[in-house]
């Protein structure tokens, strides 16, 4: 059975008219299905209305106890509940959740560096998603982990849909989808059209190495190329208007 699993990003998320068109064909998608959601925009400007800084390095966020405040509230509640909503207006049944809930994600503080309370995956449950799944319900997950010990992490939502897809690989044919603003991955980032239609792991190296591929594009493939190798059937990078459209976007593959 084929599974479904889209990452749709904040810049999806923060506008409305932009989201109700990816649930419209989110909803569409026949079969089983998973949604993982960011909201880092939404966060971001939360964040500088609360007069809170923001720190990124490499295109992911340093979270200190401040802005773990806000991302809790943002991805956790906001982005979360109001996307929960809309697909149940949708005939879909969707159940919000975060790693803490049912002990999905576990993760660790990173320790390299200084990036507060930002988790790195350790593990993830599909044991029990796959159950859920087959019950008819659709997770929404939102991008925060917790260690164990009562602490909530901040979880790039690349990673998190990466490692989702990896866990539930030996249960479903699963299809990885990262959705976001652009086509798929450009040769040039002001040409909307110059779009690389299959990228694999030597392609990726070359890529990064001129520059091609940068800053928050280089995580994205690196949790692609991951979920490849767990044995996930297909990776996307596509524009989220092309959600469900066939020889669209970049197709990434080991080889």
């Amino acid at each position: 059975m084929t599974l479904n699993i889209i990452k749709v990003g904040g810049g999806i998320v923060e506008k409305e008219e932009n989201l109700n068109l990816l649930l419209n064909d989110f909803s569409l998608l026949q079969g089983p299905k998973l949604l993982v959601h960011g909201g880092g925009r939404l966060a971001t400007t939360l964040a500088t209305q609360m007069g809170i800084e923001t720190h990124m390095i490499g295109g992911r966020r340093v979270t200190d106890a401040d802005m773990l405040r806000v991302v809790t509230m943002v991805y956790g509640g906001l982005v979360n509940k109001r996307i929960v909503a809309q697909l149940q207006a949708r005939g879909i049944n969707a159940l919000g959740l975060t790693g803490a809930d049912c002990n999905v994600i576990r993760s660790h503080r990173r320790q390299e560096g200084n990036w507060g309370f930002v988790g790195d995956v350790d593990r993830c449950d599909g044991e029990m998603l796959a159950t859920l799944i087959r019950q008819g319900i659709t997770p929404v997950v939102a991008p925060l982990t917790h260690d164990g010990n009562g602490q909530l992490l901040n979880t790039n939502a690349d990673t998190i849909a990466s490692e989702v897809a990896k866990s539930l690989a030996t249960h479903f044919d699963v299809t990885l989808t990262f959705c976001f603003e652009k086509k798929g991955v450009l040769r040039d980032c002001n040409d909307d059209d110059s779009v690389i239609a299959h990228i694999s792991a030597a392609d990726f190296c070359l890529l990064r190495e001129q520059g091609i591929v940068a800053d928050g594009m280089v995580p994205k493939l690196e949790n692609a190329l991951n979920a490849c190798r767990a044995g996930v059937k297909r990776v996307v990078i596509t524009r989220a208007d092309q959600l469900g459209q066939q020889d669209s976007g970049t197709v990434v593959t080991l080889e």
